[in-house]
């Protein structure tokens, strides 16, 4: 293009040398790589063609002072001529003047369209310039204008180019982010990196307790803070109020000086926006706080936007796939240990009424019974059932841990803590957040381990070791134990606070020798889990193995019989479980009567043997007389005669 080709140009009666001088600065203005090559290579070329000294481009700033964007020659004034340019501005034409301070010099200023709508001028200065040089500066003066709104506009486009690939590389870097801390970490320093800026914030809104939690929170104890969702910029944010632009944080009611306060550090200005994710769900908001030069721009809020949603959608993902995995690793190890209740005694059919009834609740319960009874597998089954069944299920074996290896455990502790806490460390509590947390052998846990344990019970929040933070926790309690929690609290062993805290529900697993009838079921559930382990066809019970597996008195419970049963799957040489893959499965150590000593006479074993087998049978049918004579082969009248042999004094008891 040429000036031949602008109208307005080519209408001018100013002469072929103010073309021609257009048509210069037109060409360089279209090669020019920025703003300030544009100017150095413009400004020589104005102040030669109207003989001046020294010619420049002002702009005026926020404070009203006249500061040059470019300029070229010596500057002739000892003080800018502020009036003589407001005067050019306000009066939108071209002004010529004498130079004040400056003996023999004259000025001739002509307003510019800049491209920013902050007032410009183009101006020229020298020995006795003459006004004449104003029909030529005027439209020297629409051509450097035009320039400059070309160049600002070429900058902006070229700078916002730059920062979409800068924003699509950090994505890709934002994607493979292995877990939220990281992905966290990464987002706020690469974002002060883009912008230019001290420090950069996620704000992750925690629904369900009305807060938003800072991640990472640069320079406050531990990384991360937790504010009201209703105070401050970030709350006008996430509750409707769009991207906010702070150029004076202190001055703006919207910012909340209580940070600041607390860690020492002081805000100037700062830029918050919303962040939503795939679904255009709000999820928190993004803070970048004190540019380092300047202000926030229009341009930095267009950044911010976009780093804003790929930094939600990069959160999502990871949250997700952290919940996936958690998710894996729950089913996992559900699907490894069960969380069946096989059986049909009455205890057990009780036992799964009651589980079914308090799973859709919140109600803490305490799980009583011996050793291997399925303490734990209740509590699974508790959760599984229930409506945090998507959540974690965490145990923790009370009995295993310290006093201070507890806290760390169940709290969680800082980095720096103590001699080897080399990074920060969610405890029990956080990890099962809205699931359930498994306390078995609670009976074992020290005094100051209750304590702590109660206080966390009541407040439903947990501290971690080292720290100041406050963090909430939403999980249900199940804990259990073998040990008599009354007699603990007479003796004062177990606080009587936290074992009415804990109690709120009992629940009593009764020992597998008083349910004999389940017996063969669970053999048979355990044998048919562990072939399928063992990579074999299902064994099967033989009769005399039935019938060894009933006599035995299980002071190991329902795990000494699921221990038996793998070692049968994996061991086994038969395709049937005969009474020799058995034999090991009695010590001298748990003999009873239904194990009868060497010095016993064959007649009393036998005796003995009997009366049991019959109370097993009766019991197993739930007292019916009939039943249990069919199961053992036998008449009714014909059962009665042999309990009465017997000397069963209990007979009456079963009769229908």
């Amino acid at each position: 293009m040429t000036c031949s080709q602008i109208p307005w140009l080519a209408r001018t009666d100013t002469g072929g040398t103010v073309v021609q001088l257009c048509d210069r600065l037109l060409q360089l203005g279209i090669a020019a790589t920025g703003l300030k090559p544009l100017l150095q290579q413009q400004l020589p070329e104005i102040a030669t063609e109207l003989a001046g000294q020294w010619a420049a481009v002002l702009e005026r700033s926020a404070e009203s002072n006249w500061k040059p964007l470019g300029e070229f020659g010596r500057h002739p004034m000892p003080h800018m001529p502020s009036r003589l340019f407001d005067s050019c501005i306000e009066r939108g034409e071209a002004v010529h003047a004498a130079a004040e301070g400056a003996a023999g010099w004259t000025i001739a200023a002509v307003p510019l369209e800049g491209g920013t709508g902050v007032p410009t001028v183009l101006v020229v200065a020298g020995r006795n310039l003459p006004e004449g040089v104003l029909p030529s500066l005027l439209p020297a003066g629409r051509v450097v204008g035009a320039s400059l709104t070309e160049t600002r506009s070429r900058e902006r486009h070229l700078g916002r180019i730059d920062r979409l690939k800068v924003t699509l590389k950090l994505a890709s870097a934002f994607a493979g982010a292995r877990d939220t801390t990281a992905l966290l970490e990464l987002i706020a320093k690469e974002s002060t990196r883009m912008l230019d800026c001290d420090r950069a914030s996620i704000f992750v809104w925690d629904r369900e307790h009305h807060q938003v939690v800072a991640c990472p929170a640069l320079g406050v104890e531990g990384g991360t803070l937790r504010l009201p969702d209703n105070v401050g910029v970030v709350g006008h944010v996430i509750h409707g109020g769009g991207m906010v632009r702070v150029d004076d944080a202190y001055s703006d009611s919207r910012f909340n000086p209580n940070v600041d306060k607390n860690s020492g550090y002081q805000t100037r200005n700062l830029l918050c926006g919303p962040m939503h994710d795939a679904q255009g769900k709000l999820i928190g908001a993004f803070e970048v706080i004190n540019k380092n030069q300047g202000f926030f721009s229009a341009d930095d809020e267009e950044t911010v936007e976009q780093l804003a949603l790929q930094a939600a959608i990069a959160l999502q993902n990871t949250r997700e796939r952290e919940q996936l995995v958690r998710t894996r690793e729950q089913l996992t190890a559900q699907v490894t240990r069960g969380v069946q209740i096989i059986g049909e005694s009455a205890s057990i059919v009780a036992l799964r009424q009651t589980i079914g009834r308090l799973a859709a609740t919140d109600l803490p319960v305490l799980v009583l019974g011996e050793s291997g009874t399925g303490k734990e597998v209740v509590a699974q089954a508790l959760h599984v059932q229930g409506p945090r069944a998507h959540r974690p299920f965490v145990a923790v074996n009370c009995a295993a841990l310290t006093e201070s290896l507890l806290e760390s455990e169940l709290f969680g502790h800082e980095r720096g803590a103590f001699t080897d806490a080399r990074e920060q460390r969610a405890g029990k509590f956080e990890l099962a957040e809205g699931g359930t947390l498994f306390l078995d052998e609670i009976g074992d846990m020290s005094l100051g381990g209750q304590a702590k344990l109660l206080r966390v019970l009541e407040q439903k929040v947990v501290t971690r070791v080292g720290g100041s933070q406050s963090i909430p926790v939403n999980v249900r309690i199940v804990a259990a134990t073998n040990a008599n929690l009354p007699e603990s609290v007479r003796n004062r062993k177990f606080r009587e606070d936290l074992y009415f805290r804990l109690r709120v529900v009992p629940m009593e697993l009764p020992p597998l020798r008083e349910r004999p009838e389940d017996i063969l079921l669970l053999a048979e559930h355990f044998l048919k889990t562990f072939c399928v382990q063992a990579r074999r066809p299902t064994l099967h019970l033989s009769p005399d193995a039935r019938r060894r597996l009933q006599a035995h008195n299980w002071p190991g419970n329902v795990r000494e019989l699921r221990n038996l049963m793998e070692r049968v799957a994996f061991l086994a040489a038969g395709d049937k479980v005969e009474v020799d893959d058995l034999s090991f499965i009695l010590t001298p150590d748990n003999q009873t009567s239904l194990d009868p000593s060497p010095d016993m006479g064959l007649g009393e074993a036998t005796r003995l043997f009997q009366m049991d087998y019959i109370r097993k049978a009766v019991k197993r049918v739930q007292g019916n007389m009939s039943e249990a004579a069919r199961l053992m082969g036998l008449h009714r009248s014909n059962l009665y005669r042999k309990m009465r042999q017997l000397g069963m004094d209990e007979v009456g008891e079963f009769d229908e």
